[in-house]
């Protein structure tokens, strides 16, 4: 069996190994010549998995590390016979761990602002837990929930009224619900703009031409983007303008990285029906965080602040912003979630709840 998987996915030997030879090519550039007597193929965002690619190809699994599919035609699969999984939630805490980077690092106050989440599946899900742990007041606008979803839900307006406005949408054209430029000029218009708007879901959800309008226009509106429209070739222009950029990575930790390879060989192994041993083991731990507050403890396991100073460096100097952009995803330092630190704290300074939160987190003591 000849496996095709792309080259930044994480333990994929490890865990597919057993069923074959295992041959990594780039993401980006994967094209139907590299699988045309493939077997399996494992991707993730970057690779558009349609009739273009599959056509004529031996596939019959496809597998995406990836808690988003707008990037595989589900329906060209299905006709085909062609087996599908993907890994929702894989990365969810690590881009939580982002968004609470991004709070502390842009808003000293955040446990005191009311945050409005834009889409409440895994991640959006995930942090909005996060957050009403943590006694922060939030509420939810997602028209797929029901009223008895235990969330607290209310409608677009009211969300785009908070202090904090986090979008964690999949990206959709079609549907009553599309999300493609939910965020147009208008309603980029109706954020308070003393606001704060981070968006580590979808680039295109946000329409990226009028938000550079509108900052452009003089508005004082602190954006956050980890994901832009036209990926790899971003707007330069955009990036300049917004408090903190990022290429893609929030949801870029190792455990979530190795999580989503695990998913997928979850599901192939019940497919083949065999008996391959899986890997999942207890966090391990990286080191030991001392802080006073739970935004330095935060702060301390991951600052957002490095990777947008690295974004800003590499894609100012660059002659090749797609290929810069794609390199910066590719050679990304390693980073752990939560879950992999053990906290201490200077009981003479420290916040009295903070061992709790930390706890809550899923900081390790």
């Amino acid at each position: 069996m000849k496996i095709v998987a792309d080259q930044n996915m994480l333990m994929v030997d490890q865990f597919f190994g057993d069923y074959g030879s295992v041959t990594y090519v780039p993401g980006r550039s994967l094209c139907a010549a590299d699988i045309a007597d493939a077997d399996v193929l494992l991707v993730r965002s970057v690779t558009q998995v349609n009739r273009a690619l599959l056509e004529g190809s031996s596939v019959s699994f496809v597998g995406s590390a990836t808690i988003g599919t707008d990037h595989i035609d589900k329906d060209y699969l299905a006709q085909n016979g062609i087996d599908f999984a993907y890994a929702p939630g894989c990365n969810a805490d690590a881009v939580v761990q982002y968004d609470l980077s991004v709070l502390s690092r842009l808003q000293a106050n955040w446990q005191q602002c009311s945050v409005g989440i834009v889409g409440c599946g895994n991640v959006g899900g995930r942090l909005y837990r996060a957050l009403t742990d943590l006694g922060v007041s939030c509420a939810v606008y997602d028209p797929f929930l029901s009223a008895d979803s235990g969330i607290n839900l209310t409608d677009f307006d009211t969300v785009l009224g908070s202090d904090i406005i986090c979008v964690h949408t999949p990206l959709t054209t079609s549907g009553p619900y599309p999300t493609e430029h939910l965020f147009s000029a208008e309603v980029l218009g109706r954020i308070n703009p003393e606001s704060l708007l981070i968006n580590a879901g979808r680039g295109a959800v946000i329409d990226n031409a009028a938000l550079l309008a509108l900052l452009e226009s003089g508005s004082s509106l602190r954006v956050a983007l980890d994901v832009w429209e036209g990926e790899p070739s971003i707007n330069l222009s955009l990036m300049e303008k917004v408090a903190l950029a990022t290429p893609h990575i929030a949801g870029y930790s190792v455990e979530g990285k190795v999580r989503g390879t695990e998913m997928l060989a979850e599901v192939f192994k019940q497919l083949a029906d065999a008996d391959a041993e899986t890997l999942t083991e207890q966090p391990k731990t990286v080191a030991t965080l001392t802080a006073e507050t739970v935004s330095e403890l935060i702060l301390a396991s991951y600052d957002v602040a490095e990777d947008d100073l690295r974004m800003r460096s590499a894609l100012n100097a660059s002659s090749d912003v797609a290929q810069t952009f794609d390199l910066l995803r590719k050679q990304y330092p390693e980073r752990h979630e939560f879950s992999c630190y053990k906290f201490s704290i200077d009981t003479q300074q420290a916040q009295p709840e903070l061992r709790a939160q930390a706890l809550k987190l899923g900081f390790r003591d």
